[in-house]
């Protein structure tokens, strides 16, 4: 049996951070990144992709909001915003991995799958919202919104203007792993938990599941898609080579090898914020921790190398 990778793809493997958001950016980078995961394929491992959808859903949303303010059209709530992100970008990544392969003289097939992510309605986090999604707002448009529509605001760090936030709570499980693992054991490439999943949990009483406004963080949802599944190697790709220490001072210092108990230690520390490095390093560990043999923090252009990136071990 080939062994079986999880490529967590970063926001800037599809968008980079100079650019507006143009179709041709992010097919172009796309593919530039799709290109990196053939030496992956040549080296026998099959392949599930899981991808961001930061900018992606904040567009969405300003489209909602801007249908509904000029045209009246119902807006959609997040869940349903969540879904379209990973239809579109999805499919972006399905047409320009089938491109990357078209080079080679490999065949696989490709997929796309929506994918739902089960939290606990009782998690602590629907007590403090705190993930930033959708546009910019004056005070008192903010004020407005969130009376209306019973929405919770935070101003900007950088003072650029007061922005919805949502919970952001622990992903317990991937609805659909089955059918994502019997697909990339037979082979196919599959695309799955974009921006995290949908989050949705199951009423107690009644067994109906149901979507729930918040926003699942993307590592940690991979990592556990990527244990379920028994991979064997989990990428999470960043816009960094390695992890860092002392990141962006003097005496920053790469990283090159960490075993999970080295690496929690670091992060109960503190030494990796919760807005970057933070949620990458803690989803590396569970997957460690959870079975996996190897996760691997990286950037897109790195990947092809070997012992590229910081690597976590047992």
């Amino acid at each position: 049996m080939k062994k079986i990778a999880v490529v967590a793809f970063g926001g800037n493997a599809l968008l980079r951070a100079n650019e507006v958001g143009t179709i041709e950016e992010q097919e172009k980078n796309t593919l530039d990144t799709c290109e990196k995961l053939i030496g992956l394929l040549r080296d026998d491992y099959n392949l599930v992709i899981t991808h961001g959808n930061g900018p992606q859903v904040g567009n969405i949303l300003l489209r909602n909001e801007a249908g509904f303010n000029t045209y009246k059209i119902p807006k959609m709530p997040l869940d349903i915003c969540v879904a379209d992100s990973q239809g579109g970008i999805g499919y972006m990544i399905d047409r320009q991995m089938r491109n990357a392969i078209s080079k080679t003289n490999l065949r696989r097939n490709v997929v796309a799958i929506i994918t739902e992510t089960l939290v606990d309605i009782n998690d602590p986090a629907f007590q403090n919202p705190t993930k930033p999604i959708g546009p910019y707002y004056l005070k008192e448009e903010a004020d407005l919104l969130a009376k209306a529509n019973n929405w919770v605001f935070k101003e900007d760090p950088r003072k650029r203007g007061w922005r919805k936030v949502v919970a952001s709570p622990k992903p317990l499980d991937i609805m659909n792993k089955k059918v994502i693992s019997d697909l990339v054991k037979h082979g196919h490439i599959v695309i799955a938990a974009g921006g995290g999943g949908i989050p949705v949990y199951w009423h107690a009483d009644t067994k109906y599941l149901e979507a729930i406004e918040a926003v699942v963080d993307k590592d940690l949802a991979s990592a556990v898609l990527a244990r379920e599944i028994k991979a064997d190697r989990f990428y999470i790709v960043t816009d960094v080579p390695k992890v860092f220490i002392n990141f962006n001072k003097p005496n920053q210092k790469a990283l090159d090898h960490l075993t999970a108990e080295e690496a929690r230690k670091l992060y109960d520390a503190g030494e990796f914020p919760a807005g970057s490095m933070g949620p990458k390093i803690l989803a590396a560990i569970e997957f460690v921790e959870g079975g996996g043999t190897e996760a691997i923090i990286t950037s897109e252009e790195n990947i092809p190398l070997e012992n590229c990136g910081t690597r976590i071990t047992k």
